[in-house]
Order: C-alpha cells, then sequence, then structure tokens
C-alpha cells in the first residue's frame, strides 16, 4: 500500500467539513475507509444560490439541516425544507436553488438497481414511534430521527440524525454492525463553545480512534464500536449517514451487537424495529 492509501485508511475525522459554499463532497471511498458511503455538502445562500450535480452510478439522499430550497430531479420540482430529506435514485440530473439560504447533508452509494424518487416530510417522521423516538435513559438519554430508513425504498444508504439531552453520551450501550453497515457521523448545530468526544474501538482497551469532535466535523465508523458523548451544558448533535454492504440485503437498521459487558439491557433502537 503507498504511503498516501495508508494515510487514507488511516484517517479518522476530517474537520470543519461544512465551510465550504456550494456543493463539496468531503468523504469518498477514494480518500477514506468507506467502501461504499460517500458524504457532501450543499450550502447555498443569496451569493451561491444554486448548484447541479449528476448522480451516476450513485443513489443519493439528501437531509435538510436549515433553511430551505427546491430540488428538481428526474423531472419534478419539490420543495424541501428544515429537517425534510429527498431519496434520488441513481442515472439522474438534480438541480438545487435556493431564495434565502440552505444547508443539505448529501449522502451517496454506488448501486446496481434504480429506485423510485421519494420525499420525505419531517413531519410524517415526527407522527411515526418507529422513525423519531427518544431512548436511552440517565445520562445517556437522547432523541433518534430516522429520515432515510425502512420508510424509503434503496438499495444501500441509511441516514437520520440524533441529538442528546446536554451532556449525556449516545450510541449507548456501544454497539457495532460492521459485517452489515458502514457508517459515519457528521456533527451539526454544536455552536462553540460546544463540543463532544467521539470513540471508535474494536478493543476497548486499544482504541482507533477517541478525539474531540465539533460543529462540521465528521468521524468514519467502518468498523468498532462507536459511543461519543457530549460536556455538561451543551447537547451533542450528528447526522448519521450507513451504507449497506450488500445491497437491500444488509440495509438494516437496528440490527447491531452491544459491546459484551453493556449487553443486558437492549440495544437502545428497539422502537426502531417495530
Amino acid at each position: 500500500m503507498s504511503t498516501q492509501m495508508q494515510e487514507s485508511a488511516d484517517r479518522w475525522i476530517f474537520r470543519g467539513t461544512n465551510q465550504h459554499k456550494g456543493r463539496h463532497v468531503s468523504i469518498t471511498p477514494q480518500n477514506s475507509s468507506m467502501k461504499h458511503l460517500i458524504y457532501g455538502r450543499i450550502r447555498l445562500d443569496a451569493e451561491t444560490p444554486r448548484a447541479e450535480f449528476s448522480t451516476g452510478k450513485l443513489e443519493t439522499g439528501l437531509i435538510c439541516l436549515s433553511g430551505e430550497c427546491a430540488i428538481k430531479a428526474g423531472g419534478e420540482t419539490h420543495g424541501i425544507g428544515r429537517y425534510d430529506s429527498i431519496y434520488i435514485p441513481r442515472d439522474a440530473d438534480v438541480e438545487v436553488t435556493t431564495e434565502t439560504a440552505v444547508d443539505l447533508v448529501e449522502c451517496s452509494a454506488e448501486v446496481d438497481g434504480k429506485y423510485p424518487l421519494q420525499v420525505v416530510r419531517y413531519a410524517d417522521v415526527e407522527r411515526d414511534g418507529s422513525l423519531k423516538f427518544k431512548t436511552g435513559g440517565a445520562a445517556n438519554s437522547r432523541t433518534v430521527n430516522i429520515a432515510i430508513g425502512k420508510n424509503v425504498e434503496a438499495g444501500r444508504i441509511l441516514a437520520g440524525f440524533t441529538t442528546s439531552e446536554p451532556g449525556n453520551w449516545t450510541s449507548w450501550p456501544p454497539h457495532e454492525h460492521a459485517s452489515m453497515l458502514e457508517e459515519l457521523y457528521v456533527y451539526y448545530d454544536m455552536p462553540p463553545p460546544a463540543f463532544g468526544v467521539q470513540f471508535v474501538y474494536t478493543n476497548p482497551e486499544e482504541p482507533e480512534f477517541v478525539g474531540v469532535v465539533r460543529d462540521g466535523d465528521a468521524v468514519v465508523m467502518p468498523r468498532g464500536f462507536h459511543p461519543n458523548v457530549s460536556v455538561p451544558g451543551h447537547t451533542i448533535s450528528f447526522v448519521w449517514l450507513m451504507a449497506a454492504h450488500r445491497e437491500r440485503e444488509d440495509r438494516q437498521f437496528g440490527v447491531v451487537t452491544v459491546q459484551p459487558g453493556f449487553d443486558l439491557g437492549g440495544s437502545g433502537l428497539e422502537a426502531s424495529r417495530k
């Protein structure tokens, strides 16, 4: 393996991925340890009101973190607002425009199948107890939102967002799903001085990654348990993006292995399986 390839394989954190205007792709299988998963950001405003791209061989999900926009794809145009999502199939030309400002997280993966374009309204997610639910207990309470899950027909990608209570842990008890899904976290809505600490490990005695995470940072999780914690007085909020290793077959949210010793009370994700 070349030195450059080894550095990419060993890179766990990508800093400040929300700093670019327009459309910017931060993480791909070419610059990280991801095999399928691609993460990008589309940030538009009055100065940069438009972005265009083609999905090619990739299925793509867009989640709106703030603002509003119009998304044209497959001959259809849809207005998208905060926390709404849209699934766009492969081989589609996409145009995103805004009259104000918008911040979109982009999740993509290569697929063989072509699945239908689907719009997910956050109001519908909120009404479904298996898509939005509060889980955890003392010191690990958080709210999970599944934006692109069993409610969307797709090949590989799953996506949503989680927000902790101030000073709490999330992804607790520690779990992993490397045989089926690779994952990455993108931290958002954590203005200074807020920060958290992210762990990724297969062996808790020798973690592969332990690091401070702030707004706009992204951490890849090709394998291993991956709990995190916020500092007191602040929440830790992150968009989670996943890609299944086997198209369709491995695309299952909530099928996890809990770290031995913490596995007596379930995974905390049981509501998603209902």
